[in-house]
């Protein structure tokens, strides 16, 4: 009914590379971890769909619309569907990722 996850577990480190693990997915969304090396990243992408980064270790610039935001643990950053954006860790960088597969993207704080 219910499952205690440990987050250091799920996704880890490894190096030169990027770890992934989806926890949920559905039609709706999808929860995955990611695990980032120093200097890895995702090249920019445009994705249709709202989403939403909890960054749980480490430190990255996410740029999103062509604005670069330096993130670290314990924040959040909100990337709208249809714009693009781009990820790069300035250091070892644990986050998980929040898809709302909506089609509408205008209820975003």
């Amino acid at each position: 009914m219910g499952e205690v996850l440990d987050v250091d577990g799920l996704a880890a480190y490894s190096a030169g590379a990027v770890v992934s693990r989806t926890l949920i997915k559905r039609d709706t969304g999808s929860v995955t971890v990611f695990a980032f090396d120093k200097g890895e990243g995702l090249s920019e992408h445009t994705a249709p769909f709202d989403a939403l980064v909890h960054v749980l270790d480490g430190e990255a610039e996410i740029t999103v619309g062509g604005v670069v935001h330096q993130v670290r643990a314990g924040q959040m950053i909100v990337m709208p569907g249809g714009t693009p954006h781009a990820l790069k860790a300035t250091e070892r960088f644990k986050m998980t990722l929040f898809l709302a597969r909506v089609a509408d993207s205008r209820n975003i704080a």
